[in-house]
């Protein structure tokens, strides 16, 4: 299985999940992450599908692509207050698209993903795409690996934020969720704490987050 496919089934789960009712019923109550509603969160997890049909709309990039790591290292997010402008211009965004409210963000959503679905059955995993909101380009596969980490943790925050159960994801899209996290936690913390986090409890470290 590709990363394409990987992706386009998580999107498709998350999909399932925005058009939930519970999600619709709790639209303004707080949401699982600090300042968020449900619907902010909602719209920051639909945002992630179209983020990438704006990435399909456009030309291939000239750019050179940068490595996925090298990604997550430029990232201004990582790390940055809860109240700095990064995560509050995040939160307003996500804000902003739940404006429209769950019903129709939900049909946006799974329309935006059908059409992904055709343009991706004819793009190979090595085209460049410009990402705008940070200025640099990545491969298509790599960009689709950014998403795919970002629809696996924020499916997770809107599921616990209402009640339901964390969507289980096909290996095709939690494998390389899986290998980024682990390549993201040792660079972090170091090899060394990441091996005894998942195999010597007796000397485990108090945290090995990626990010």
């Amino acid at each position: 299985m590709s990363v394409k496919d990987g992706y386009l089934g998580a999107a498709g789960q998350a999909v399932e999940l925005l058009r939930r009712p519970e999600i619709a019923v709790a639209w303004e109550r707080p949401s699982a992450l600090a300042e968020m509603t449900v619907g902010g969160l909602a719209g920051h997890l639909a945002y992630q599908i179209f983020s990438v049909g704006a990435a399909l709309d456009g030309p291939e990039s000239g750019e050179e692509p940068i490595a996925l790591l090298e990604h997550y290292a430029r990232a201004v997010w990582i790390g940055a207050p809860l109240d700095g402008e990064v995560n509050a211009g995040i939160r307003a965004k996500g804000e902003g698209i739940a404006s429209e409210g769950a019903r129709a963000l939900g049909e946006r959503a799974g329309d935006a993903l059908a059409e992904q679905g055709r343009k991706l059955a004819g793009i190979g995993g090595d085209r460049v795409v410009f990402m705008p909101q940070t200025g640099w380009a990545l491969r298509l596969d790599d960009f689709l690996i950014t998403r795919l980490l970002e629809l696996a943790v924020h499916m997770d925050d809107l599921a616990v934020s209402v009640g339901l159960a964390t969507p289980e994801l096909a290996d095709s899209a939690f494998d390389p969720v899986l290998v980024l996290l682990a390549r993201l936690a040792g660079r972090r913390h170091g090899q060394a704490a990441l091996l005894r986090a998942l195999s010597r409890v007796e000397r485990a470290p108090a945290a090995v987050n990626a990010i």
